[in-house]
């Protein structure tokens, strides 16, 4: 590998055969961690929807939509550090 010029700094990861120059932080966040964060707020819609429907207890849909409410706050979170991982 060739040495920086004076005054450049090279990233600490390596650029991958596929051509992507993301550090391995952003990988293992926009591969896993976004889509766990995503089916998890889907699977508890369902089920919040479902026992709508069935016209199920109050108590329970207020817990779902309360696990629901968390479970996007922290999606939204993992989403922007996804972001804040992939621009280096």
């Amino acid at each position: 590998m060739p040495k920086a010029a004076k005054g450049h700094v090279r990233p600490r990861w390596h650029a991958g055969p596929e051509g992507a120059n993301r550090p391995p932080m952003s990988d293992i966040f926009s591969t896993y961690l976004v889509p766990v964060a995503i089916v998890a707020v889907a699977i508890v819609l369902v089920l919040g929807l479902l026992n709508m429907m069935r016209g199920g207890s109050p108590n329970t849909s207020q817990k779902l939509m309360r696990l629901r409410v968390l479970l996007q706050f922290v999606a939204i979170i993992v989403i922007m550090a996804a972001i804040w991982f992939m621009r280096g």
